[in-house]
C-alpha cells in the first residue's frame, strides 16, 4: 500500500510540475468579459484571470501572472476544469476545492484531474498558493473590484 501512496504522490508531483512547465490557457482574453487580479505576498503569486462568460456558461477562462509550481498549475488545472461549466457548477467546485484543499475530500465529489492538488492539503503553507487562482476566478465572476488575496 505505501508503495502504491508513493507512485501515486509521484504522478501528482509530475502533473503539477508539467502544468507549471507548460500551463494550458496561459494567455491575455481579448474579449473577456470578467477579469480579477489575484496576489499571494506570502508567496509572491500574482495573477489575472480572464473569463468570457455568456448566459451563464464560462465559455472560456485563461491566467497570466507569475508564481510558484502550485499556483501555476492550479491555475492551469482550474482554466481546463471550468470551460463549458455554468457559473453554478463552477462556483460549487470553488467551495468543494477549498474543502478538498483545507479539509478532507468532500463526500461523492469526483475531481477529475483536480485530484491531483488533494496533496497540498498536508502543506498548510501551500494551500494559498494552490487556492489563489480559484478566489481570483470567483472574484471575476462576481466582478469584485478588489484583489483577490489569500493572506
Amino acid at each position: 500500500m505505501t508503495e502504491q501512496y508513493g507512485d501515486l504522490r509521484e504522478l501528482y508531483q509530475e502533473v503539477i510540475f508539467d502544468h507549471n512547465r507548460h500551463p494550458r490557457n496561459f494567455h491575455a482574453m481579448t474579449d473577456a468579459n470578467h477579469t480579477a487580479d489575484g496576489h499571494n505576498p506570502l508567496c509572491g503569486d500574482q495573477l489575472t484571470i480572464y473569463a468570457r462568460i455568456h448566459n451563464g456558461i464560462v465559455e472560456e477562462a485563461s491566467f497570466v501572472g507569475h508564481g510558484c509550481a502550485i499556483s501555476k498549475a492550479s491555475a492551469s488545472l482550474m482554466t481546463e476544469a471550468v470551460k463549458g461549466k455554468p457559473i453554478s457548477e463552477v462556483e460549487s467546485l470553488f467551495h468543494d476545492m477549498h474543502v478538498m484543499l483545507t479539509e478532507s475530500h468532500p463526500e461523492g465529489r469526483d475531481f477529475g484531474k483536480l485530484e491531483v492538488l488533494s496533496g497540498v492539503r498536508e502543506f498548510p503553507a501551500r494551500v494559498k498558493c494552490a487556492t489563489l487562482a480559484w478566489h481570483t476566478l470567483h472574484n471575476a465572476i462576481i466582478q469584485a473590484r478588489d484583489t483577490a488575496r489569500t493572506e
